[in-house]
């Protein structure tokens, strides 16, 4: 498919309300479908649009709108595909032309919202979208439709004209959806310093846009030359998420705040460094916050209780498919599903079967025994969701193995029970003091099958230094908080292969001591593994297929995979201490061998010393033609073919090619190998 499918904007895909119920029933109000909405308010100003110095010829030229410009390129890109049912849109302010909806010059006396340009409307993102937004990037900043966009205003624009602009774009495209957010780009700590007036409109302004469900999210940009103060004038424009807030956006995470708490930095001198923080830092925040259950209570006891949300933090993520596209007609389209169920009559055929007279039943000594809908519910029925607190145990009484499924994340809330967050707040800091886990009853969602978990507190935020990190986030980068562990049942655990040694084999302390400076050496930064710098490659990587064929782009030739080793690096860093490493484990095996001649593993054959003879053939064992890895040329390998005697080669030989030439070698006899080496040259 080269082309997009053509969607309308107003229907979307359709399920039919009669499909088969899920065994566990579904609580709506814990599983509400979110819908986002984000619209990028980027500042047009001469700073905004000053290049940096280039410092060094692998530096970015890119101004700071530019790097915003792309970041919101990137998202974009990103959302057509992961979220296509989000809304996304792009504002510039600041800027000498004015746009908005429907409007001109001579609209009402002028413009609603004048020095604001609506560059992309606060929609699903599209393939043309997407198309004129890279045309903008791509395109050179000296250019006549540049100028003409990106032209400064004469005079400065107003704070609340901007934000009420912003409010109006909302309430007409985005006006019931779940979450709606304001991404702000500047650079431009106070923009009324001179003006209390204007200053306190935009506050009003602000709260209205709060009032309306918007999250307003601040990305500032500082320079070598000037550090972002947001106590001069954002303080008051963008709210902080408290702890009785649990559903609002995280504000200021650590790695862009100073140590007063005040001082924003995203990026420097850089281009290509300011593009990559205010990638990092949108992407971090691009998703938002949903809970995974919140009908659950935490009952610590009998006629305790506190309100709790379940999060999911961490999942394996996989292509999912979203809708069905019919490609047979004209234009490639979105199906809406229809499901429609028949039953065989003798009589009139085949006729629709109606929902009333579906039946679910079991089959008992032959017989199928029919339960009503109301039956089925009872028999599953375990009591409402709950977490429910049985007692404690130490948490060396947990063992690693025992952790066989996702866990959940729960964080208090008191919407339901005023003063959960400091019931919350004792249970947590009083298991992490005393080293315990709860063993729970665990119910998350009406008609599941109740589970026993163990909620186990996060580490303590205290770093090493004893200090508490500003993020208030432990050393692993995980929230503070607990933590639902599903416990499993006896059958769930699988039974260890058996072993031929009744005490595991320990490293002597030679190899240890060869391997302590390997370790020290190949640490990663702060000792933590971040998931977050190491995407996944085969999703990546079918993402950027799905986005080449609706953009009508080349297909990309090989994926990025960042999480193959560095291999130069490893080598450089380790290589020497790698390989006295590996002879000191060749010397320490064979001496192991030796001493233990029957402590081979099961289905290993045994290590036969090269060169000496068979116990049943008394003849010298035979050795390989290509002792020395030597590969046969292409050269050589060419004239066998032509002559038709790649048979008469050995298998070794034929492998060594194929490996060199990337032939598939794997499960392959010697007659595959012939015919796939054949096939290769017929095809040169």
């Amino acid at each position: 498919m080269s082309t997009l499918p053509y969607r309308s904007k107003d229907n979307g895909p359709s399920h039919d309300a009669d499909d088969d119920e899920e065994e566990e029933d579904v609580d709506e109000t814990g599983y509400k479908t979110v819908k986002d909405a984000v619209l990028f308010a980027v500042e047009v100003s001469d700073s905004m649009l000053r290049r940096p110095q280039i410092t060094s010829e692998k530096a970015d030229t890119s101004s700071p709108l530019e790097a915003a410009l792309k970041c919101a390129y990137h998202l974009m890109q990103q959302r057509i595909i992961s979220a296509p049912k989000d809304l996304m849109g792009i504002l510039l302010y600041g800027t000498e032309a004015s746009k908005f909806y429907n409007e001109d010059e001579t609209t009402r006396g002028g413009w609603s919202f004048p020095h604001c340009y609506l560059l992309t409307d606060l929609d699903i993102p599209e393939a043309e979208d997407v198309k004129a937004l890279k045309s903008l990037i791509e395109d050179d900043s000296d250019s006549e439709d540049a100028k003409n966009l990106f032209q400064v205003s004469g005079e400065p624009v107003s704070m609340h004209t901007m934000l009420f602009c912003a409010n109006q774009i909302f309430q007409q495209k985005a006006a019931n959806f779940t979450s709606r957010r304001l991404f702000i780009v500047t650079d431009n700590d106070n923009p009324h310093s001179d003006d209390k007036s204007y200053r306190s409109q935009a506050t009003v302004r602000a709260k209205d846009l709060y009032d309306l469900g918007v999250v307003i999210e601040l990305f500032p940009i500082s320079s070598a030359k000037h550090a972002f103060e947001t106590k001069l004038f954002w303080d008051d424009i963008v709210y902080k998420s408290s702890p009785s807030d649990p559903d609002a956006i995280m504000y200021n995470p650590s790695s862009l705040m100073d140590v007063d708490k005040s001082r924003l930095r995203t990026g420097n001198a850089d281009g290509i460094s300011l593009l990559q923080s205010l990638i990092s830092t949108i992407s971090s925040r691009a998703t938002p916050k949903r809970a995974l259950f919140s009908a659950a209570h935490l009952e610590i006891a009998p006629g305790l209780r506190i309100g709790v949300k379940g999060f999911l933090l961490y999942k394996h993520q996989k292509p999912v498919r979203s809708t069905y596209i019919y490609v047979s007609g004209e234009k490639p389209e979105i199906v809406k599903g229809r499901t429609t169920r028949y039953a065989d009559d003798f009589e009139s055929g085949s006729r629709n079967v109606e929902k009333a007279e579906i039946k679910k039943a079991y089959t008992f000594g032959g017989e199928h025994i029919t339960f009503s809908q109301e039956e089925l519910s009872k028999l599953r029925d375990f009591g409402g969701p709950i977490i429910r607190l049985i007692g404690f145990k130490p948490t060396t009484a947990l063992p690693v193995w025992a952790n066989t499924k996702n866990s959940t994340f729960i964080y208090p809330f008191e919407e339901d029970y005023i003063g959960s967050i400091r019931v919350f707040s004792a249970l947590y800091q009083n298991m992490l003091k005393k080293q315990v886990f709860g063993l729970s009853w665990l119910i998350p969602r009406k008609n599941a099958t109740p589970v026993l978990a163990a909620i186990l507190p996060t580490l303590s935020a205290i770093g090493a230094d004893a200090g508490t990190n500003q993020a208030a986030v432990s050393k692993t980068g995980c929230p503070q908080g607990l933590h639902l562990i599903p416990l499993p049942f006896a059958d769930d655990l699988r039974q260890n292969p058996p072993s031929m040694h009744k005490t595991p084999l320990r490293a002597p302390d030679g190899l240890v001591d060869e391997m302590i400076p390997i370790i020290e050496k190949l640490n990663l930064p702060k000792g933590t593994f971040d998931p977050n710098r190491y995407p996944n490659p085969s999703l990546q990587w079918h993402y950027r297929i799905l986005q080449a064929i609706a953009l009508e782009e080349d297909l990309p030739e090989k994926s990025e995979d960042k999480t193959r080793p560095k291999y130069r690096q490893i080598d450089q860093r380790v290589g020497e201490e790698a390989v006295r490493w590996g002879n000191e484990l060749q010397k320490v095996y064979k001496e192991h061998v030796a001493e233990n001649p029957d402590a081979a593993n099961l289905g290993e054959k045994r290590p036969t010393a090269r060169g000496t003879k068979s116990k049943e053939t008394d003849e010298p064992a035979k050795r390989s033609k290509k002792d020395n890895g030597e590969v046969v040329s292409e050269e050589n390998m060419r004239k066998t073919y032509e002559k038709g005697q790649l048979s008469k080669l050995t298998v070794t030989d034929l492998k060594g090619f194929a490996s060199s030439k990337k032939i598939a070698t794997t499960g392959a006899k010697k007659t595959d190998l012939v015919e796939r080496i054949e096939a290769w040259f017929e095809q040169k």
